[in-house]
């Protein structure tokens, strides 16, 4: 049987995977490595959302890359996932304001658009688990996991907090970010998978511990 041994390790809640439903923002190489470690689980019912296209830059981090280069990743992922549901939009603020969220059991912001992520905190922080930066370091064992407040060694997780201060935001939700000093280069997307995929990675295992505490 395909699930056999996540369902023989998680034991009854694996029906509680099963009938989650998942909605992942971005699905890049953050999101990618989730998406795949969330279907490999047994997670059902994944929609993602994206807009972008694979690029030749994409294939040292980026799961299916190499194979669909110029594809929408909606399209291309939906080949390699067929059950997923997707969405083929770029995400913004005005856009996350007038989105549903209530069907949804987890939310998971995989995306680099710190308007948006500030957006998707104030809509669904209750069910949200959100990613910083992985670029520019080489070293998975700094990845971490915390609430919002308590994160740090981060830019955009300081620019994300700072701006949350303002809008006088106090609640609490998870994020997963490196404490590792960002590499010494003038290239932002530098990166490797290393340390991308277990950003992935870990914001799976979250989401899986979120299901099962519901």
């Amino acid at each position: 049987m395909r699930h056999e041994r996540i369902q023989q390790l998680l034991q009854d809640d694996f029906l509680k995977l099963q009938n989650a439903k998942v909605l992942l923002f971005g699905v890049g190489g953050v999101g990618g490595h989730c998406l795949d470690c969330l279907y490999r689980s047994g997670v059902r019912d994944i929609t993602i959302v994206d807009y972008d296209t694979y690029e030749k830059s994409n294939q040292n981090r980026q799961l299916w890359s190499e194979l669909h280069e110029g594809e929408l990743k909606t399209e291309a992922l939906k080949k390699h996932y067929p059950s997923i549901k997707t969405i083929n939009v770029k995400v913004e603020e005005q856009w996350v304001k007038d989105f549903d969220f209530s069907e949804y059991d987890v939310v998971l912001d995989a995306i680099d658009n710190t308007r948006a992520k500030l957006a998707l905190a104030q809509a669904c922080y209750k069910k949200l688990i959100s990613s910083f930066g992985s670029a520019k370091r080489l070293d998975p064992t700094k990845v971490q996991v915390a609430d919002i407040w308590k994160s740090a060694g981060d830019p955009l997780g300081k620019k994300i907090r700072r701006e949350l201060t303002r809008r006088k935001f106090k609640s609490k939700y998870k994020v997963i970010f490196s404490s590792e000093e960002a590499a010494q280069t003038q290239h932002p997307k530098a990166s490797f998978v290393g340390v991308t995929a277990t950003f992935g990675m870990t914001m799976c295992a979250e989401a899986i511990k979120k299901i099962r505490e519901k």
